[in-house]
């Protein structure tokens, strides 16, 4: 189950795919996601990309009774970004009963890459 203020709207993610296959986010790289230099910071480079994975682990799984956490993410950073649009597009690369793995390319609005990361994800009862 999703938050309804988050992260998201902090960063101004925003959603346009999502599937147990795909889930496709974008981000508008304006001054709340730069870092001083003025360029995208690596930072919300990471939270759309554990966004986007995390949305994902949720179509997978019970939502009435299970949860997704992130354990661990990496991420690479290719290419310099000043302004315009990026997306995060998640796909999954395993999907387990209590793991997953997620990998995820941000590209701009060439589809150059900006960022590849993968994030793993755990899958936890909710606690009654």
């Amino acid at each position: 189950m999703m938050t309804p203020s988050s992260l998201m709207d902090a960063l101004g993610i925003e959603t346009k795919t999502i599937s147990r296959d795909k889930v496709c986010l974008t981000m508008e790289v304006t001054d709340a996601v730069k870092q001083p230099m003025g360029f995208l910071h690596g930072g919300a480079s990471v939270a759309l990309a554990e966004t986007a994975a995390s949305i994902g682990g949720l179509q997978h799984i019970d939502q009435n009774c299970q949860t997704i956490v992130g354990i661990e993410i990496n991420c690479n950073h290719i290419k310099a970004k000043k302004d315009g649009i990026v997306q995060g597009i998640a796909t999954p690369i395993h999907i387990g009963r209590t793991t997953m793995i997620w990998q995820i390319e941000i590209l701009d609005e060439k589809d150059k890459k900006i960022a590849v990361s993968r994030c793993t994800l755990g899958v936890m009862d909710i606690a009654k």
